[in-house]
């Protein structure tokens, strides 16, 4: 589980960086400034997202293990173009996720033609299956269209200005909207999950 937890947090890690650059690529240099734009993990711990949540969701053997990594902060005002480049911004730490998730699970999929000793492939099957379900996990998760998650940022950025009532009703009570959703619909996530661990490993999860 420790190990688990050395993955979901570099995995979280990236998906914030992939905002930074996302953002510096439009423009926006809040990130590097703030020393962001850092594989280092120090820089990115929040106590609770990434320390104390892990530890309590492995102490009660929860079943599935979840994080987060302190924002990695943007300027809006800042973007070359101030819709795109907030959709893509937002995106980034998706298809970050999904693009780890695909190299790993291709390299699952290589594995059996290489032919590794018994233990190195069996090594080698645990650490990318690990990485593709955590990051798949991630990426899945934050297309969920509740704010602060990427998937709202995401969604805002099509929807007609009449509707930014909408919006701002949704950003404040965006907390009990998420914890109705993680309390009675992440069980929907899973086949989803599943789905593209299999569609992505040739494996069923």
């Amino acid at each position: 589980m420790i190990f688990y937890v050395v993955i979901l947090i570099m995995s979280v890690v990236i998906h914030e960086i992939s905002h930074g650059f996302m953002a510096e690529r439009f423009g926006d240099q809040t990130a590097r400034h703030a020393g962001r734009l850092t594989l280092n993990p120090l820089a990115h711990l929040d106590l609770f997202g990434s320390i104390l949540l892990p530890a309590l969701l492995i102490i009660s053997k929860a079943g599935f293990l979840f994080g987060w990594a302190k924002p990695v902060p943007y300027n809006p005002d800042n973007l070359s173009d101030r819709k795109w480049g907030t959709f893509w911004v937002a995106a980034a730490g998706v298809l970050a996720n999904f693009g780890l998730a695909i190299i790993f699970g291709l390299l699952i999929r290589v594995a059996p033609y290489l032919a590794l000793p018994a233990g190195v492939a069996a090594d080698l099957y645990f650490i990318a299956t690990a990485i593709v379900l955590i990051n798949l996990g991630l990426g899945i998760f934050n297309l969920v269209p509740i704010p602060p998650l990427d998937g709202s940022k995401i969604l805002f950025t099509f929807l007609p200005s009449s509707l930014y009532g909408v919006i701002s009703f949704l950003e404040t009570y965006s907390f009990i909207f998420l914890i109705i959703f993680i309390i009675y619909f992440s069980d929907v996530l899973f086949p989803i999950l599943a789905g593209l661990f299999q569609l992505i490993t040739g494996l069923p999860l």
